[in-house]
């Protein structure tokens, strides 16, 4: 969500090299392509001064209702909605550790992947306990159960990770702090957008008014940032390490 949307598709466009197409859900939103590939969508903030410009990530639901009341029988908060949105409806919540997240239900973009090709790397959740947070997750949107397409959710090296199918759409990392000043620290989503050069990203992101919001941090197979975009919204740009895919 962004307060200036027309800026917003030239910040990101320039900066991950996204064209944008408009929606079934009026003027307000626009969903960002990379490649052909749908990555992400942009909405324009209109209203309220004090609500923050921030990306949030939006789980698919099969019934908005009772996601709504299994977030609120788990000791979360249901913030917004469930509300009618275009062809479905969306709600926004924060689980037990203050962490924001979305859901849906209804209509999505044909083809949406996360995980491969233009879409977003992946997700992170970085919280308090990952164990608690997997279990609280897993029950509100129906993980690792029997229905068909359900994500499969594994325990690996202190972290929790979440797959659809073949595909690496999340990952649950424990330590956060809920009173940290830095919202770095704070539990919170982060999402993680391929780039295929680390640096002419930063440069070209920097030179339109965002802000590093972390150094580059390094793995065995990839290299990435934080930025703050210009409106103050957090994001990671990732690339691999020479010799990974």
């Amino acid at each position: 969500m962004a307060r200036d949307l027309d800026s917003a598709q030239r910040f990101y466009g320039a900066v991950l090299g996204w064209d944008f197409r408009p929606t079934h859900l009026g003027d307000g939103v626009v969903v960002a392509f990379r490649d052909g590939a749908p990555v992400a969508g942009i909405g324009a903030l209109t209203g309220n001064r004090g609500v923050p410009v921030v990306w949030t990530p939006y789980f698919a639901v099969e019934d908005a209702d009772a996601t709504a009341a299994r977030v609120r029988e788990r000791g979360a908060t249901m913030a917004v909605g469930p509300l009618a949105f275009g062809t479905g409806r969306a709600a926004l919540a924060a689980d037990p550790a203050g962490a924001v997240f979305g859901f849906w239900h209804g209509e999505a973009v044909p083809d949406w992947s996360m995980g491969r090709g233009s879409a977003p790397a992946w997700l992170e959740l970085r919280t308090r306990d990952a164990f608690a947070a997997a279990i609280f997750y897993g029950e509100v949107l129906d993980w690792d159960s029997e229905r068909p397409g359900s994500c499969t959710v594994s325990y690996e090296h202190d972290h929790v990770v979440l797959r659809h199918g073949h595909d690496t759409v999340a990952r649950i990392s424990g330590g956060a702090l809920e009173e940290a000043p830095d919202p770095e620290v704070r539990p919170r989503w982060h999402v993680h957008f391929h780039v295929p050069d680390l640096e002419s990203a930063i440069d070209a992101a920097t030179g339109l008014g965002a802000r590093a919001a972390s150094p580059v941090q390094t793995s065995v197979t990839s290299r990435w940032m934080v930025l703050s975009d210009p409106e103050g919204a957090l994001f990671t740009v990732v690339t691999p390490q020479d010799g990974n895919p």
